[in-house]
């Protein structure tokens, strides 16, 4: 029996005997792409319940059966933390939400800020390649992504005990660390390509759940600064330390 190589995410139960059907996209990609055939076998993950190894019983064209056999790993969830950032050029959003996923955020949350240059996303497409990106990096766990909000209003309606850790260009150059009990609900905030706004940054200095934070010497593309701002978290609070 060859290892399975290939994962892939499915809206359906898993457990030992289970049958998933795919549909039509899915059944390309493995039987005419990735050109498996009966008997071949693939890992599965629903996000709930951990990672099963299945085996093909149907291959068909625009369908296909797979049979759950055993469990390959446990279900994994991410720490409590939320990704909040101001949609940029489409390649740049994308690549922002794959290392959110692979770096361990639990809820992607694109927020619409007055210097923010890209009105208009489609979460269906994101969550896509959050699925994709929770596929290849070996994740159980696909974290939901928001439809775009304005800010002010995400900021009037914050849960009471979430942290939000806000990556200020201000602070480039201080030592500003994260700080916080290990696993504490938090979120934090990358702004857009053109900075906060004067009345932006008033307002989130006024914040008593506010917490300013240094991502080094130099200003960081908003990219960038997402990825380094995951990095310090999971490192300071989450579930690298």
């Amino acid at each position: 029996m060859k290892d399975a190589k290939i994962r892939l995410f499915v809206d359906a139960p898993l457990g030992a005997g289970q049958a998933v059907a795919v549909g039509e996209a899915q059944a390309n990609y493995l039987f005419n792409v990735m050109r498996l055939s009966r008997g071949a076998q693939v890992l599965l993950f629903n996000g709930q319940s951990g990672e099963w190894r299945a085996e093909v019983a149907e291959a068909g064209k625009r369908s296909g059966i797979l049979i759950c056999a055993a469990q390959t790993a446990p279900q994994i969830m991410p720490p409590d933390l939320w990704l909040l950032f101001a949609p940029i050029k489409k390649a740049r959003t994308d690549f922002i939400v794959e290392k959110a996923v692979e770096m361990g955020a639990a809820r992607i949350c694109p927020v619409q800020t007055q210097h923010t240059n890209a009105d208009r996303i489609r979460p269906e497409k994101l969550t896509a390649h959050a699925m994709e990106a929770a596929e290849q990096c070996g994740a159980t766990f696909v974290p939901p992504v928001d439809d775009l909000r304005p800010l002010d209003k995400v900021l009037a309606t914050w849960p009471e005990g979430r942290l939000l850790f806000w990556a200020d260009e201000a602070m480039a150059g201080q030592n500003l660390p994260i700080t916080g009990p290990k696993g504490a609900p938090s979120a934090l905030l990358i702004g857009p390509e053109g900075g906060f706004s004067d009345a932006e940054k008033s307002r989130l200095r006024a914040l008593p759940y506010i917490r300013p934070m240094s991502l080094g010497p130099r200003i960081l593309r908003a990219d960038t600064a997402a990825v380094a701002a995951l990095t310090l978290w999971q490192a300071q609070m989450g579930d690298w330390a």
